[in-house]
């Protein structure tokens, strides 16, 4: 994917003192009380660079709370007065847009329901354009790069530069634990795209219950990210929507304090053992493509034999019985049998890719 971002630094648009940045705040902005109640029990944790809540949100099926719309600026615009806080909420057409910087609104965010939609997207970056105000935009519900990175693109076009990304999970037809899974990789790969593009986690989306909160924080400090957008509320169990998954400003604050912040930078002698690491790393690498290599001139031997014998290539019993074996060795062996799982079966579609054109190559 080839694609160049013009991005300014996150630190010329919010100071943050050298600290991940916090975006902190309810789900949605319920009533004037809870918002205001919400905002200065935030600012007196301290932890929070700007305060976000949601106006207008998208749901699946209607009935559901989908949000106060424009009273819930009027409401966000004197909590902004009453602590200082910068405000920052999701829109998803034009209207939001003009509505959102006629409240003074600080900074905007794309949800995941609306990046998938390229249409969409490119309605927001047209009523952007002139505009001045930094944009978030979180990964799209299905673990697609290539429309995350439209959006920015589409974004450029319109003049945006003060823009970042959100990682908020994706969704996954296999059951986990979490309410979106966070396949990490897809975010680090954003990463390697476009290191200069602040990447933001928002536990909240993956965990959906606060039970897991912690676990997936640290995860994201210890990736580097550049910051958090976390949901919370003056009383989570009664929140209107999302209510499991957020926590309370004071229990919020004392989560924060327990993470470790891991250094992004090292001296000399660290450096030099790392290389040491590295370079054995590199070796295990190269021994395993031999090994892959190995396995994949059997795999050809074995499609050349179905072949000559008028088999079919996919044996489903075989696969079966090779998921599961390899899951139990992965345990046996320390390794997280999700992960050897999810490896075999890139094996075995390549296993199936050549047996393929084995098949065909009897055929020319």
């Amino acid at each position: 994917m080839n694609a160049n971002l013009d991005v300014v630094p996150m630190q010329e648009w919010i100071n943050t003192d050298g600290k991940p940045l916090i975006i902190a705040g309810p789900c949605s902005a319920e009533t004037e009380e809870q918002v205001l109640e919400t905002a200065n029990r935030i600012k007196a944790e301290g932890y929070a660079h700007i305060m976000r809540a949601g106006v207008w949100k998208p749901r699946t099926r209607p009935g559901s709370f989908e949000g106060m719309g424009e009273p819930a600026l009027q409401w966000l615009a004197e909590a902004k007065k009453q602590t200082g806080l910068p405000l920052a909420i999701e829109v998803a057409n034009p209207e939001h847009i003009e509505l959102a910087l006629k409240y003074g609104v600080d900074v905007l965010w794309i949800g995941a329901r609306t990046t998938v939609n390229p249409f969409n997207v490119q309605d927001l970056a047209d009523a952007l354009k002139g505009v001045d105000i930094p944009v978030l935009v979180k990964n799209p519900v299905n673990p697609d790069l290539a429309l995350w990175v439209g959006a920015f693109e589409r974004l450029q076009g319109a003049g945006i530069k003060k823009i970042g990304a959100i990682h908020r999970g994706f969704s996954n037809a296999q059951e986990t634990k979490y309410r979106n899974s966070p396949m990490w990789q897809m975010a680090v790969e954003m990463k390697r795209l476009f290191p200069q593009l602040p990447m933001i986690g928002d536990p909240s989306h993956m965990a959906g219950k606060r039970s897991l909160l912690m676990e997936l924080s640290q995860r994201i400090l210890d990736l580097n990210y550049d910051g958090m957008i976390i949901e919370t509320h003056r009383d989570p169990d009664k929140a209107w929507s999302d209510a499991s998954q957020q926590l309370t400003p004071e229990a919020l604050g004392e989560m924060l304090r327990e993470l470790e912040v891991r250094k992004a930078n090292y001296g000399v002698e660290f450096t030099d053992e790392l290389a040491g690491l590295r370079a054995k790393i590199d070796n295990i690498d190269r021994e395993l493509m031999e090994v892959l290599a190995a396995r994949m001139a059997v795999v050809e031997k074995l499609g050349e034999y179905k072949r000559d014998n008028s088999v079919a290539v996919l044996q489903l019993d075989r696969w079966k019985q090779v998921h599961a074996d390899r899951a139990k060795q992965a345990s046996g062996l320390g390794l997280y049998p999700e992960f050897v799982e999810e490896l075999f079966k890139l094996v075995h579609l390549e296993s199936i890719r050549k047996q393929t054109e084995v098949m065909h190559s009897s055929l020319a």
